[in-house]
């Protein structure tokens, strides 16, 4: 479904507010898209980038066959409803969700206008669709299984700090996917006789807190879980637990980037970018409900070579030899 990382095209992106500037009404008839995101307006503006663009690819232009509408929560959980509702005031014909927290939003909001879900975990499990298959209702798009590759992601971090037994594991208590989160984590730990420390951080207000805590814990080695909180802080984060002076594996590329040690995961822009072929079928009457979701089956590895010499840490040439991305 979706293989190596697409190059976006530079250029102006047109980002609207739905909560705070809205551009003029379109044109009698044109379909409007709406995009709730959990983050701000400058994070992730890669993913909505990304979006956009898989739409103009598939003749979607913005402001003459196609308007967006968006919302941003700027990290609040508790602002999705309130957006969700202004979005479904504003006649949208789609509503792009990035994860569980928005679905979960918009799947209160709308039993009626079809919602895509952006790499979001566990639909089934979370209760979004029936099915993967035949999902059943006004829900479809791409869903991840982020705890499956939590395993993988501890085991590689184990390959690379393997002195480190007590694993700190950073979670947002407050994210819906975070029981089966915390469940995959300490069995991953346990299979690798590793002690794991749970850390919760639901808020970026929480990051210094979580980070003392990490020391305090005497952690060896840190797993940030995917969350969105995190992602769209993620500067912030990294400076914090930097400071500790430990290895941190993340469950986005975007957190090494930023100086992380190292992520196993989805490419976040091409799944979201993929996204638009739901959009564009939906638009072109198809039913979400007869849409199968499509779940990430390509993930991968991102080793920050700076950030391990930094840390004193070989990376064992195996790694390096399959990962993905090596930022050097």
């Amino acid at each position: 479904m979706i293989t190596r990382r697409s190059v976006l095209l530079a250029g102006g992106i047109g980002l609207l507010v739905a909560h705070r500037v809205v551009r003029g009404q379109p044109a009698a008839n044109t379909p409007r898209i709406g995009w709730v995101s959990l983050g701000s307006i400058a994070s992730p503006a890669e993913a909505y980038a990304a979006f956009k663009q898989g739409m103009h690819d598939l003749g979607w232009l913005d402001g003459k066959n196609v308007e967006y509408r968006t919302a941003y929560a700027d990290g609040d959980v508790n602002h999705l409803d309130v957006l969700a509702s202004g979005l479904i005031g504003q006649k949208v014909d789609v509503i792009v969700v990035g994860n569980a927290a928005t679905t979960r939003a918009l799947q209160r909001a709308t039993k009626t206008i079809p919602i895509v879900m952006a790499s979001v975990n566990n639909a089934v499990g979370n209760g979004f669709v029936a099915s993967l298959a035949k999902p059943g209702g006004n829900i479809t798009g791409i869903t991840t299984q982020g705890e499956e590759t939590l395993g993988k992601l501890i085991g590689i971090l184990h390959e690379v700090a393997p002195g480190a037994r007590r694993v700190a594991i950073v979670l947002n208590d407050g994210n819906p996917n975070h029981p089966v989160f915390w469940a995959a984590a300490r069995s991953a730990c346990a299979a690798l006789d590793l002690v794991a420390l749970r850390v919760v951080a639901n808020t970026p207000a929480q990051f210094g807190a979580a980070s003392e805590q990490i020391v305090r814990q005497r952690s060896q080695a840190v797993v940030v879980l995917a969350d969105p909180i995190y992602l769209n802080e993620r500067a912030e984060l990294h400076g914090l637990l930097q400071a500790t002076r430990l290895p941190v594996a993340y469950g986005w590329r975007e957190h090494v980037v930023t100086g992380g040690l190292l992520s196993y995961a989805a490419d976040l822009v091409a799944t979201v970018r993929h996204v638009a072929t739901y959009v564009d079928k939906i638009l072109k009457g198809a039913k979400p409900a007869d849409l199968p979701v499509e779940q990430v089956t390509k993930f991968d590895l991102v080793i920050n070579a700076r950030t391990a010499k930094s840390l004193g840490l070989t990376v064992p040439q195996s790694l390096l030899l399959t990962a993905d991305e090596v930022i050097r």
